[in-house]
């Protein structure tokens, strides 16, 4: 019962770095890596042998801004690189060439790459409606360039307006498309380019595993998903200037020292854009008030840009003596820039995609990047609706050092695309072909939907009944089956397959959890599970609350599980039955039925003293374990749950009051009205991860 895995799977832990889907090449180790490498050659072969032996593959390269040419630069050079395989055809457009914002497209000329084709694109305005009209001018202007240039592929960056020009175009004139940067998520209007842009393109290059689970999850063929990593890495990781004092001295002047200033980047937000032009003026104050030298690079050509310079200029920015305004860096400048800077601030994707190569600290100003996959390094400030907020940031994170992050790369991304590319088949058909999950459709009238088809099979192996029920996705439980537990080993396994097997016929998309016996916990922060590095967090029953207590199923002495357990109640009242110091008045116990801590409990509430104060024992053991989780973590609710939940909680409550710290006494503590929690909670591991592999 285990889901299809797809070749992209084959991942390490969330918790560690990913594995790229091509390693640099190394010499076999074994049997199974030499075949591997020669079935590799040989598919390469047979692809070159379908495109013509001495056909090279004519790839288009389009760029738009300054942004990114700095991720396709590394691969145009890996193109140019190899002139047997590839030729190269390079297209400038948008704001590359508008003098504005620093005529870039002459970067590309000084890294000595012929520039085929200039399309002046932009529609000046800086609003939405320009936005729109640049769109459409570009459209207009493409097909005559394709239809002369007739490229096999052509690749696109990104999530900007201008390369959504470029991706339709390219699809309504059958050219094939390679979009780098798909799968990610981040705020504004450009995670609705991003996944537009991704619907379009035939072939994708992901930075991240959870970019390449995006985009497995929006139905894209995984044969064409390449996980490479983000390739300005490539140059991120493999920069290290010695004269970097001199590029300092260039931007801001005589004096500054490294980690003694702050590079300032910050774009509006389309989406709210009077709201972001006012956090950049606060931004601005803040920075004025922290008294660093900044250099502040002039924002994008978005719907906003404008009167986010008329801020700029209305402060005085371009004359201040602590400010450096520039239109544009040269990317090998910048890199050193930041990777000496004290902190950089503002909402660029920079911030948190680049930076983090360098442990820079970096202040991730409100929305636009909300989403994003960051490092340590990053301290978000989404309400950034006060001048006091930006100034306490900067004191928290100006001059700090942090490890270096390679959550986007590991410096190899482009020796893998260049071998995607060699990859790629021509004569297969252009037409895509999406990977829709199946779904069952008698599975209910109201559910059309794969995610909502999903199902979990929960299993309880606790104490004196097994239990076995199918939870839906909407954490309903649809069939459940309670069977007293046999004695022997043996037995139980036939009845839980049993079990199993009976409930599965009537499961769809199905897996699996089983609950093992004793006490378990939870860990909830901002309505997330928190799993610990190896998913064994909140392990409350092992708690030690005694140092000669009863020996645990652990093996040790002294946890919670060895008091407040049913199967340690069913153990207390078994011995209290053997004594015949159980049954009160009231109660019997048949010969062959099984003492359980049900009938414990009762007696307990028949006045058993005995009874009593093994249940009292218990919930003061219980509430010790709550006293140190509270003292470790400081909750703000604590719930109980399972069938004993109601018997502990006023002496948990009492424990609480007599040994927790007075700052944690306030916590409120609760009993959980859910119906079988355990199942639930088994069930919602499974349905909360479909999309993962924990290995």
């Amino acid at each position: 019962m285990q889901h299809h895995q797809s070749r992209m799977e084959r991942m390490e832990s969330p918790r560690r770095l990913p594995r790229w889907e091509w390693e640099q090449p190394q010499s076999p180790r074994g049997p199974h890596e030499l075949y591997f490498k020669n079935l590799s050659k040989q598919k390469q072969k047979q692809v070159m042998e379908k495109n013509g032996n001495n056909r090279k593959l004519r790839v288009c390269v389009a760029t738009c801004n300054r942004a990114d040419y700095s991720k396709l630069a590394p691969i145009m050079f890996g193109i140019k690189a190899e002139p047997q395989f590839f030729e190269l055809d390079v297209v400038v457009l948008g704001s590359h060439l508008i003098d504005d914002y620093g005529n870039t497209y002459r970067m590309i000329e000084q890294d000595d790459f012929d520039i085929h084709t200039r399309l002046h694109t932009i529609v000046r305005g800086e609003d939405e409606a320009s936005m729109v009209e640049s769109v459409g001018l570009a459209l207009v202007k493409l097909p005559d360039v394709l239809n002369r240039l007739k490229p096999d592929i052509m690749i696109v960056h990104g999530d900007r307006f201008d390369a959504l020009a470029l991706a339709t175009s390219a699809a309504l004139m059958n050219i094939r498309i390679l979009h780098i940067e798909g799968g990610e998520v981040s705020g504004t209007i450009d995670d609705s380019i991003r996944h537009a842009i991704t619907k379009l393109a035939h072939y994708h290059v992901c930075c991240t595993r959870n970019a390449e689970q995006h985009l497995i999850s929006m139905c894209e063929d995984h044969d064409r998903i390449l996980l490479a990593g983000c390739p300005s890495y490539d140059k991120l990781l493999s920069s290290k200037k010695k004269d970097y004092m001199s590029i300092i001295r260039m931007w801001l002047g005589e004096g500054v020292k490294p980690k003694d200033y702050i590079v300032a980047l910050q774009h509006p937000v389309t989406t709210d854009i009077k709201h972001s032009i006012k956090m950049f003026e606060l931004t601005l104050d803040a920075l004025i008030s922290f008294n660093k030298m900044t250099l502040v690079l002039f924002p994008n050509i978005d719907a906003g840009s404008k009167e986010m310079v008329r801020v700029m200029r209305k402060k005085g920015v371009e004359h201040h003596p602590n400010f450096r305004a520039v239109k544009h860096v040269p990317f090998d400048q910048f890199i050193q820039l930041v990777a000496h800077a004290g902190c950089v601030i503002g909402n660029s994707s920079c911030g948190v995609r680049e930076v983090g190569a360098f442990g820079t600290p970096v202040i991730n100003l409100g929305t636009r990047q909300i989403g994003r996959e960051t490092g340590e390094n990053v301290l978000h400030v989404r309400d950034a609706d006060t001048q006091d907020k930006i100034l306490q940031a900067l004191h928290l994170q100006f001059g700090k050092q942090y490890p270096c992050s390679k959550i986007y790369g590991d410096g190899n991304a482009v020796p893998r695309i260049l071998k995607f590319l060699k990859s790629i088949d021509l004569q297969e058909p252009l037409q895509k072909k999406f990977c829709f999950p199946p779904v069952k459709e008698n599975i209910s009238q109201d559910i059309d939907h794969i995610l909502e088809t999903q199902s979990a099979l929960a299993v309880d192996l606790g104490g004196t009944n097994l239990r076995v029920a199918i939870v839906s996705m909407k954490g309903e439980i649809v069939k459940k089956d309670t069977q007293l537990n046999p004695r022997t080993y043996q037995e139980r396994i036939e009845v839980i397959l049993k079990m199993c097997i009976e409930a599965a016929s009537e499961a769809v998309n199905l897996n699996c959890r089983i609950l093992g016996v004793g006490i378990g916990g939870g860990i909830i922060h901002q309505n997330e599970l928190i799993h610990g590095s190896s998913f064994c967090a909140a392990e409350l029953g092992h708690i030690m609350v005694a140092l000669d207590g009863p020996e645990c199923l652990c093996g040790s002495h002294g946890c919670l599980e060895a008091y407040a357990s049913g199967i340690a109640l069913q153990r207390e009242a078994k011995k209290l039955h053997d004594e015949d110091s159980l049954l009160v008045g009231g109660m019997s116990v048949k010969k062959e039925e099984v003492v359980t801590a049900v009938h414990l409990i009762q007696a307990a509430k028949l006045g058993n003293p005995k009874a009593e104060h093994i249940i009292r024992t218990a919930g003061q053991a219980l509430g010790l374990g709550v006293v140190n989780i509270m003292h470790t973590i400081n909750p703000s609710l604590v719930i109980l749950s399972g069938i004993l939940a109601s018997h502990y909680i006023d002496v948990v409550k009492e424990v609480i009051q007599q040994r927790a710290l007075f700052s944690a006494q306030t916590v409120d503590v609760v009993v959980s009205d859910l119906v079988d929690p355990a199942l639930l909670g088994a069930a919602s591991m499974v349905l909360d991860y479909t999309t993962r592999r924990i290995y």
